[in-house]
C-alpha cells in the first residue's frame, strides 16, 4: 500500500477526528468480514480516504455503533459501516495482494507470499465482482514492470501508470461523477508515485534501483523542480475535488488533500536539508 493519503491529525477538529477514526475502524471491520484477521493486517489510511470520499458523495445509509476490537479490547470505538466503506475495503485487499506479490518478486519474502496466499480466495471474488478495477491493476503491474526494466526516466510516464490505475479504483460507479472521481484518483496516484520515489532517492541510488527522479537529481534547482511537480499534481487533484457536491465530511477530506498528503514530503525535505548542511560542515 502507499501510505501517503492520510489526514493531518493535529489540524482536525475533535469531531472531525472522531469521524475519521470511525471510518478507519469501519474499514478494519469490513476487511475482517471479507478476509478475517489476515485481511485486517492490510488496513491502511489510503483507502480510508476513498471510503470517506465516496460516502460524502453518494450519502449511503451508514450504520454507526460502538464496538470493541482485538487491538483495543478495553475501549469501545465508534465504527462507521456502509457500502462505500465495503468497496474501499475490497480495493484495499486488491492492492495489498499485488503489493505482497511484489515483495515476493523483489525480496523473496516468504512472509509476503504466505500472506498473499491467505488473501487469494477473497481476491478471486473481488476480481469477479469488480472486473474493471481488477483489469486496471493487472495492466498497472505489467506496464510498471516494463517501465522499470527499461529504466524509463520519463517521470510523467512512470507516474501516469499509478495515476491511471488509482483513477479506475476511485470510480465506484460509472455515472455522472465518474470523470471527476477518476481525475482525483489519477492525479493523487501520480503524486503518490512521485512522492514515494522522492522518499527513496538515496536508497535507490545506493542500490542501483529504478527511480525516475534520478535523471534530475543532478540539477542545481532539483528541489524546487520536484516541489513544483508535486504541487501541480495536487493542484489538479484538488481542482476536480472541489467540483464535487460534497457536504458532510468536506472539511475532513480537504484536510487530507491540502495538508495530510504533504506530511511525509515536508519531513523528508527537512531531513534532506539537514543532512546537506551537515555534509557541508
Amino acid at each position: 500500500m502507499f501510505g501517503y493519503i492520510a489526514a493531518n491529525k493535529p489540524e482536525l477538529k475533535i469531531r472531525e477526528y472522531e469521524r475519521y477514526h470511525a471510518y478507519y475502524c469501519g474499514l478494519c471491520k469490513a476487511l475482517k468480514q471479507r478476509c478475517g484477521r489476515m485481511g485486517q493486517l492490510t488496513l491502511s489510511y489510503d483507502m480510508t480516504f476513498l471510503g470517506i470520499l465516496l460516502t460524502s458523495l453518494y450519502e449511503p445509509h451508514t450504520l454507526s455503533r460502538k464496538e470493541r476490537c482485538i487491538v483495543h479490547p478495553g475501549v469501545r470505538h465508534v465504527t462507521a459501516m456502509n457500502d462505500c466503506v465495503r468497496y474501499a475495503a475490497d480495493m484495499n485487499l486488491l492492492l495489498a495482494y499485488y503489493d505482497l506479490l511484489d515483495d515476493w518478486k523483489d525480496d523473496h519474502s516468504f512472509k509476503g507470499m504466505f500472506h498473499a496466499r491467505t488473501l487469494h480466495p477473497s481476491v478471486i471474488k473481488i476480481r469477479a465482482e469488480y472486473p474493471r478495477q481488477a483489469a486496471a491493476v493487472d495492466e498497472y503491474v505489467k506496464r510498471l514492470s516494463e517501465c522499470e526494466s527499461q529504466a524509463n526516466l520519463d517521470i510523467d510516464h512512470a507516474a501516469g501508470l499509478t495515476g491511471a490505475m488509482l483513477g479506475q479504483l476511485f470510480v465506484w460507479k460509472e455515472d455522472e461523477w465518474e470523470q471527476l472521481l477518476y481525475s482525483i484518483g489519477f492525479f493523487m496516484g501520480k503524486f503518490i508515485y512521485l512522492m514515494d520515489a522522492y522518499d527513496d532517492i538515496e536508497e535507490d541510488r545506493k542500490y542501483g534501483h529504478y527511480n525516475p527522479w534520478l535523471g534530475m537529481t543532478g540539477d542545481e534547482d532539483f528541489e524546487s523542480k520536484a516541489e513544483n511537480i508535486l504541487n501541480m499534481m495536487m493542484s489538479e487533484c484538488s481542482l476536480a475535488f472541489e467540483k464535487l457536491p460534497l457536504i458532510r465530511d468536506r472539511e475532513l477530506l480537504r484536510n487530507v488533500i491540502y495538508a495530510g498528503v504533504w506530511a511525509k514530503y515536508t519531513e523528508k525535505k527537512k531531513q534532506r536539508s539537514t543532512e546537506g548542511r551537515q555534509g557541508n560542515v
